[in-house]
């Protein structure tokens, strides 16, 4: 068993609480099925979020999905000009038997733009 850094984004259409909860919850969602893990292979994750996003915090939908014993933190991006706007991000610190090669990253949304490269 390894520990491997699973990374994710999404995009919001405003600053709004329950966007924000759905959004979030859509990805962390989709991390852990296409990762085929459940909240015990989870370590800890850290939610960002950019600057125009404060009205709720993003591991709130993680809680509400049962990461009641996973250490979670939220963090404020930093302000780049020329940035995606609206913008929640995840790195969750994960156990398991996948090669660093075949760990799903997950880019939903407007965020897809973010890594062409891997999106789904």
């Amino acid at each position: 068993m390894a520990v491997r850094a699973v990374r994710g984004a999404t995009q919001v259409e405003a600053d709004d609480r329950d966007q924000i909860l759905e959004a979030t919850t859509e990805l962390v969602a989709a991390v852990l099925a296409r990762n085929a893990l459940t909240t015990d292979d989870v370590i800890s994750v850290i939610f960002t979020a950019t600057p125009d996003l404060t009205a709720e915090f993003p591991a709130l939908a993680a809680r509400k999905l049962g990461f009641h014993e996973v250490p979670l933190i939220c963090a404020s991006e930093i302000a780049v000009p020329h940035a995606l706007p609206r913008v929640i991000r995840l790195m969750a610190h994960v156990a398991t038997d996948r090669p660093r090669a075949e760990v799903q990253h997950v880019y939903l949304r407007g965020a897809t733009a973010l890594r062409l490269d891997i999106a789904q």
